[in-house]
């Protein structure tokens, strides 16, 4: 009912709204999204300008409170610091769910292994299993890639999957889901973590188990069925002083159409 509210009030702004130049920037996760829908928007609007770039969610909320940039896309919810940096300046947040993202764990294509449990997962990513021959696999060194601290897809999995335990000091931190994909096709001994529309056959995904009996992959399906454990909801932040610029494109977003290019895009859909 409330979604229901929140469109119908965005669908009158949308009537009354003058059509403004966008700009997005945050979460990578979030990226294909961003620009699919915005790229679908200006068609249909041809007056209207979006720009999209990365460089993680911290980096999105950091630029929203400087007010470089109109929208921040979000793999995880707004720090409580972030929130106090908004009251301190006078700014109000407004938070939309905009679809959910399976994490998905990969490796090498070349890794004989092909599930892992949430503790063994936490025990590689903590440093207390070091070799693949540990979990079933081939007598060869793990290596760590992670992303960087600002990332939300970083804070998430470290949520998630560690219990909030901290990373080993060895992992290897990337700046960017592309360079995880990148690092872990070509290491044999590898093993990180992407969203589920970055996955691709440069690289293996694993199923996961969060109670130790029933192992799912990450796919669309599973994500949806929620039978894989490793799924985050992906938000749109704005200022709330200027709802009436974002509300054309955050109306269009939730619409059927943009919540369909999102499920084709890999991601699941708010009303699914």
């Amino acid at each position: 009912m409330m979604k229901h509210a929140v469109l119908i009030i965005l669908a009158l702004v949308f009537a009354t709204t003058r059509i403004q130049a966008q700009r997005i920037k945050g979460s990578d996760t979030v990226l294909p999204i961003a620009q699919q829908t915005a790229e679908r928007f200006m068609k249909l609007n041809p007056n209207a300008r979006v720009t999209v770039t990365g460089g993680g969610t911290g980096v999105g909320i950091s630029a929203l409170l400087d007010e470089t940039t109109d929208i921040a896309m979000a793999s995880r919810g707004i720090k409580f610091n972030e929130k106090m940096k908004a009251k301190a300046a006078g700014e109000e947040l407004a938070e939309i769910t905009i679809a959910y993202d399976a994490l998905a764990v990969v490796v090498h294509p070349s890794n004989p292994v092909k599930q892992l449990t949430r503790r063994q997962l936490e025990d590689i990513f903590r440093g207390k299993i070091t070799n693949w021959k540990q979990v079933g696999g081939d007598d060869r060194k793990i290596v760590v890639y992670s992303r960087e601290t600002s990332s939300g897809t970083y804070e998430f999995f470290k949520e998630s999957v560690l219990k909030n335990k901290n990373y080993m000091s060895s992992s290897l931190s990337m700046p960017a889901t592309g360079a995880i994909i990148q690092s872990v096709s070509q290491t044999r001994g590898a093993i990180g973590y992407v969203g589920l529309a970055y996955v691709s056959p440069r690289i293996k995904t694993l199923a996961i188990s969060y109670d130790d009996k029933h192992f799912a992959t990450p796919t669309l399906e599973n994500a949806i069925n929620k039978t894989y454990p490793i799924v985050r909801p992906l938000y749109y932040y704005y200022n709330k002083k200027k709802s009436d610029q974002a509300a054309p494109l955050l109306q269009f977003t939730l619409s059927p159409a943009g919540q369909e290019i999102i499920k084709k895009s890999g991601y699941i859909p708010v009303n699914e």
